[in-house]
């Protein structure tokens, strides 16, 4: 279980939260702090007070895998092999270990073919599934994306949510605009202006976010 208490850092402020295994995604305007609560659960930023634990361990000393909306600014490594096996080398993981989870991790991805190709010469969705590979070759205890499928066709959304899914990751948190993304969820949190104003199921939240931006067109067809 994730358990936030008393957080608050910028415009933020969650008196107590509590976030159970599964799929959470955070929906809401520009703004209104969801990515800043992703870096808070990632332990890339730290509250000024408050407390965020992950199963009574703060974020950074749990393994998070994370996934930038814009791709580009994480990579770290020209080829593709050697960005999906960075987290693998950064802990020392023997060379022969590092191999077979790369290849395992990207016959997941169905990315094996990139394994050889330059980060450069990628499309915008295939460095998604790039950074999503690097994010679970060390199978994360989280997983927290943030807008990730903002690039992605319809298609891939749809093949990337499968492979989420699949992942066996214990607790997914992301935020997105897509409300086909969202509605894929199970459990939903709506922020405004820093404050979580409704949880719950996408059925409980969406039912309150009716007539709005944020009700997917689908939801009752």
């Amino acid at each position: 279980m994730i358990s936030i208490e008393c957080l608050r850092y910028r415009n933020l402020a969650i008196d107590a939260l509590t976030i159970r295994p599964g799929i959470t995604t955070i929906i809401g305007a520009n703004g209104s702090g969801k990515t800043t609560f992703l870096k808070l659960c990632a332990g890339i930023a730290l509250p000024d007070s408050g407390t965020i634990m992950i199963d009574d361990a703060p974020p950074r000393l749990t393994e998070i895998g994370w996934v930038n909306e814009y791709p580009d600014r994480n990579i770290l490594f020209v080829n593709v092999f050697d960005e999906i096996a960075s987290p693998l080398r950064f802990r020392s993981t023997p060379c022969g270990t590092i191999d077979s989870s790369v290849r395992e991790c990207a016959g997941a991805l169905g990315i094996t073919r990139l394994l050889k190709r330059s980060v450069h010469e990628l499309s915008g969705g295939e460095k998604v599934l790039v950074s999503l590979a690097a994010a679970l070759v060390h199978r994360p205890k989280v997983l927290v994306l943030d807008e990730y499928d903002s690039h992605l066709d319809l298609r891939s959304s749809v093949k990337i949510e499968k492979i989420i899914r699949s992942s066996g990751v214990e607790y997914v948190i992301r935020c997105t605009q897509m409300m086909d993304t969202a509605i894929n969820s199970d459990h939903l949190l709506f922020f405004d202006a820093g404050r979580i104003t409704r949880e719950g199921t996408p059925d409980q939240v969406f039912s309150f976010l009716k007539g709005t931006a944020y009700y997917p067109v689908l939801w009752e067809c």
